[in-house]
């Protein structure tokens, strides 16, 4: 099921001919009222690449995140973290960034702060690796990504996981032909939600925001796409619900890979 924001409209007109669901169009048609300009479609130019988050939302990871926060923050303490700063709460990212900045702000060396970041991004691929090798693939994920591709699309990846998780997985699945760029924790300026993440990538399809569209199941997909004026485009195959996708700024919901390519001819019509 696909489903568009109440403020957003699109355009009526014939489809691709090449229809990925064959009850899209019609579901579409009964639904939506269209405009005939991409251009004034909600700001957004025609759609000319779409950015994907990897876990959640091209691949299913069974990663145990609770015992990677438990590992991280033990190596952090260590390190001389205070617990005040690390919580079993939270994205353990969030707590290295606060570790970093406190070791920055109690004049500590730049070594000693990198020491940090290699920690638990250490710990992080190990998890990461064991998880990879029972990894399975999103239903659909396939058929899309080459119907996206066939269509002209430029794809990209920014993910939270390391180089060599993502990369096993994107070869395991033979996934890495559909990606133009790929940026992964280990070489993004800052991670998500910090918009360096995605501008990373779009630099790379040499694309401008308002020609792209962000796919994610999470928070920080959807807000990393409104930082920049990209579409967001939130999915309901991983972490967040439809409701904390929307509260985030998804501008479209789609409950399956199979949906989007006919939600981006849809948009793209003239």
């Amino acid at each position: 099921m696909i489903s568009a924001s109440p403020s957003r409209t699109l355009s009526t007109g014939k489809f691709s001919s090449k229809p990925f669901s064959p009850n899209l169009s019609k579901t579409y048609q009964q639904k939506y009222t269209y405009t005939k300009t991409p251009a004034e479609n909600g700001g957004h130019a025609v759609i000319r690449a779409l950015v994907f988050d990897l876990d959640g939302t091209i691949v299913q990871f069974s990663i145990d995140y609770m015992a990677v926060r438990a590992e991280a923050i033990q190596a952090l303490r260590e390190l001389g973290i205070p617990s005040s700063l690390l919580s079993m709460n939270e994205p353990i990212f969030d707590g290295m960034k606060r570790a970093e900045l406190y070791l920055k702000n109690n004049g500590e060396s730049q070594e000693r702060i990198e020491q940090v970041r290699r920690t638990v991004y250490s710990i992080a691929d190990k998890h990461e690796m064991n998880a990879a090798k029972l990894t399975s693939l999103t239903p659909g994920a396939l058929d899309a990504l080459r119907a996206l591709k066939e269509d002209g699309l430029k794809l990209g990846i920014f993910t939270l996981n390391g180089r060599l998780s993502v990369d096993y997985v994107l070869n395991r699945f033979q996934l890495k032909q559909f990606f133009d760029s790929i940026i992964t924790r280990d070489e993004a300026p800052a991670l998500k939600p910090d918009p360096a993440h995605l501008s990373a990538v779009l630099k790379e399809l040499r694309v401008r925001p308002e020609e792209t569209a962000v796919v994610g199941d999470t928070v920080r997909d959807m807000k990393s796409a409104r930082a920049l004026g990209a579409l967001a485009i939130g999915i309901t195959t991983g972490l967040a619900d439809e409701k904390a996708l929307r509260r985030a700024g998804a501008e479209h919901i789609i409950d399956a890979l199979t949906e989007l390519p006919q939600l981006i001819r849809c948009l793209n019509q003239s």
